[in-house]
């Protein structure tokens, strides 16, 4: 069997899926179909809006699949119909197993973490919030259990101190890519081999972070509740996407739901909350520390560095 002869279908819905999407079809796999979300409305007009895997799957001339109901009996007939040997998930949604268990060769997923490190939804946040400075990226077989299948392959990178989540979700996206390529042809070489895939149970030992699917309200920044650190690492945890929160009183002025993408470690603590200092910095104190706000965006306004928004303030 050859890369061209093995029929794969392709799952995912954002950016994130894209890139091994694209490493797929550009290194001559046999991807016959792709299966993502509905599409949504979206904007001010609530304009149907395709998802990043339909539109390149579009482009790259791939049949789409968009269940709303993964049970469906007439999504399930489709699916049978492309013959799938092997099934690759990319940021999708959790698969019943009469998906995942319907392919010969079964279903791998690639996950943004170094499993078991952060199962769930949001690994990459997770991960710079709680200030690690390390991450990574696994393929696994997937099983009943989310992200808890056997590990196939990993690869790590370091988190730098000052990097923001959007930084980090980009390099393992570039990380990935060939990572789920290199698991694929694993995977065809144990297929002429006869042999077993070779796969690793995930360890359970230690203390296990989890990487919940996170809320606006999750987002909000309780100054009060964290040192500066663990307020700077929550900020970049979030940025630019969903993005930290807070309501700030400047000036005299009271501000809501004025998003947060960078802030520094301050000098001073000794400032009342949401104090603005008079060398045009925002600095507001901490459980311990305080933190000087770098970037932030009002409703309405476009974001801007703190400088900006102060010379803009009455």
């Amino acid at each position: 069997m050859t890369k061209h002869d093995l029929r794969i279908i392709f799952m995912g819905t954002p950016e994130f899926a894209v890139a091994s999407l694209d490493a797929l079809v550009k290194g001559g796999y046999n991807v016959v179909a792709v299966v993502t979300m509905p599409d949504k409305p979206a904007g001010r007009g609530h304009q149907i809006q395709y998802s990043d895997v339909k539109r390149y799957a579009l482009a790259a001339g791939l049949p789409v699949l968009q269940p709303e109901k993964l049970k469906d009996e007439a999504f399930l007939e489709e699916l049978r119909s492309y013959r799938a040997d092997l099934q690759i998930v990319v940021a999708f949604r959790m698969l019943p197993e009469v998906v995942w268990a319907m392919p010969r060769l079964g279903t791998f997923n690639l996950h943004a973490s170094l499993l078991p490190q952060y199962r769930g939804a949001a690994p990459i946040n997770w991960a710079v919030i709680n200030g690690e400075q390390e991450t990574g990226a696994t393929t696994f077989m997937l099983k009943h259990e989310i992200d808890t299948g056997n590990i196939i392959l990993q690869e790590r990178i370091d988190i730098g101190e000052d990097e923001n989540v959007g930084s980090v979700h980009d390099r393992l996206m570039a990380l990935g890519a060939p990572l789920v390529t290199r698991t694929v042809d694993l995977i065809i070489e144990s297929e002429n081999a006869g042999t077993p895939l070779p796969t690793k149970p995930q360890p359970e030992t230690g203390e296990l972070r989890p990487a919940p699917k996170i809320f606006k309200e999750d987002c909000e920044i309780r100054f009060e509740e964290k040192t500066a650190d663990e307020i700077k690492n929550f900020v970049r945890g979030l940025s630019p996407y969903p993005a930290a929160w807070a309501n700030l009183t400047i000036h005299g002025q009271n501000f809501e739901n004025v998003k947060i993408y960078a802030v520094d470690r301050s000098g001073s603590g000794a400032e009342k909350a949401s104090k603005v200092e008079s060398k045009g910095e925002i600095i507001v104190p901490c459980k311990e520390g305080a933190v000087s706000i770098l970037e932030l965006q009002v409703p309405g306004k476009k974001r801007m560095d703190a400088r900006s928004f102060l010379n803009g303030l009455h």
